[in-house]
């Protein structure tokens, strides 16, 4: 392939093959021998930290436990009945810093229970037998709208209609699944888990996807309050924060979550073009996932900048270490103040670090310093005082009649996880079926 000085940006810089070494799956299913051998290590702790560590309260010693006796059905459904994105969590879940880094078994052998991978052994097992595992309650006759078809709102659908409740979750995109489907490196999710997955919890019955319709441009808040009889919403947050840079206009600079979006979405990663020189600007989980894709893809030099200390990233230790074993080259205290170009394209970016200014060279620039609330449809009174996230209680209730929401278009409690997603649509539903209930008495 031809060595471009500037704006060398191109598809097909590895074979078929090499992309599919690659991109396979980061973390293999254990079999059954390994899965034996990692739920011997558990001591099955009284009040354990791992349960308390895990946003959503699973059972881990019990579902552990189940897997040793051989019990993967019971197992699964331990850890089902607590998340229903049991199975994407197992997958992305920074366990190093949750269920697994509050494991009693690093103050002994440095070495946690393998919880994510055994949580992975049973949800797996049990999808792909594709048993009931939940019978759906009576139906009832609620019917509840939910805006955003993320871990938050299928999490919320899923407990809804497992309360025998009608959840119609309606998304702007094409495809449901939030940052599950569009926002998660490839290489963390093969096979179209995602899709897979969604198809399990849809299978429970009183689900309904309604993609392609977005809230303030389809369907307004004041309709969905009157149609429905309460509303969920949970539509991330679809913004991106900007340099606000002299040169992010040139080619070649674009936000790191389309780049990941363009991956995931690709029916052929040969054919999705990447810089020979990346350069990512960030310090959290999506700038090492579009960095570390950038490296597989084939990209020569990859570069992460981060403006602090690698103390002060959201990035896990983990995932940090990742980055580095995949070829990415990891410079902190840098901060940019200007990219630099050349005929229109993107040739370098500028840092101010401890020793003074620096040039990283770049023929692609991915921004990864943030992701922020796009709050159309949204009413300022529901907004916090900067406009930033939707105000909620502790039961996910909103200060308008009827609407809940959660998930990270929120002020839930906690990070902004996928698990912590799901507990918060897993309190909406609670709250929701439990509002119904109150109705009924004071109707009676």
């Amino acid at each position: 392939m031809t060595i471009k000085t500037t704006g060398d940006i191109a598809p097909h810089r590895l074979s078929q093959e090499a992309l599919a070494c690659q991109f396979a799956d980061v973390a293999p299913l254990l079999d059954a021998t390994a899965a034996a051998a990692a739920s011997s290590r558990c001591h099955y702790c009284y009040d354990a930290p791992c349960v308390q560590a895990c946003p959503t309260h699973i059972d881990i010693p019990g579902f552990i436990r189940k897997i040793g006796n051989g019990n993967l059905k019971g197992a699964a459904v331990d850890i089902l009945s607590a998340n229903p994105l049991g199975g994407m969590c197992a997958r992305v879940c920074p366990t190093e810093i949750l269920c697994e880094g509050a494991c009693v078994r690093n103050h002994q052998d440095d070495e946690a229970v393998a919880i994510g991978a055994l949580q992975r052994h049973a949800t797996d097992w049990a999808m792909a037998r594709g048993e009931p595992l939940f019978r759906r309650a009576p139906e009832t006759g609620r019917s509840i709208a939910i805006v955003g078809a993320g871990p938050a709102g299928l999490a919320c659908a899923y407990r809804l209609a497992l309360a025998g409740h009608r959840a119609v979750v309606f998304d702007a995109r094409e495809k449901p699944g939030g940052l599950n489907e569009y926002g998660i490196a490839a290489y963390k999710t093969v096979d179209d888990f995602a899709q897979r997955e969604i198809e399990w919890l849809h299978a429970i019955g009183g689900i309904e996807f309604r993609n392609g319709i977005a809230l303030g441009r389809d369907v307004t808040l004041d309709e969905l309050r009157q149609q429905y009889d309460a509303v969920f919403i949970a539509f991330g947050l679809a913004g991106t924060r900007e340099l606000a840079l002299d040169g992010e206009a040139l080619h070649g600079v674009m936000n790191a979550v389309d780049f990941i979006e363009q991956v995931r979405q690709a029916d052929d990663l040969a054919s999705v073009p990447v810089g020979r020189r990346v350069v990512v600007i960030g310090g959290g989980n999506t700038a090492v996932d579009a960095a570390v894709q950038s490296r597989k893809l084939g990209a020569q030099a990859v570069t992460m900048a981060y403006r602090r200390g690698i103390e002060h990233m959201s990035a896990t230790w983990a995932e940090r270490e990742f980055a580095q074993t995949s070829g990415v080259t990891l410079v902190t205290h840098a901060s940019p103040k200007r990219l630099l170009g050349d005929a229109g394209l993107v040739t370098g970016v500028e840092f101010e670090g401890p020793g003074g200014h620096f040039v990283i060279d770049a023929d692609m620039v991915l921004k990864a310093i943030g992701q922020t609330l796009v709050p159309v449809g949204i009413a300022r009174e529901l907004l916090t005082l900067d406009g930033g996230r939707i105000v909620i209680d502790e039961n996910r209730q909103t200060t308008l009649a009827k609407v809940w929401a959660g998930g990270d278009c929120s002020t839930h409690e906690g990070p902004d996880l996928t698990v912590q997603a799901v507990q918060d649509g897993k309190i909406a539903a609670a709250s929701i079926d439990a509002s119904f209930a109150l109705t009924a008495i004071k109707a009676a």
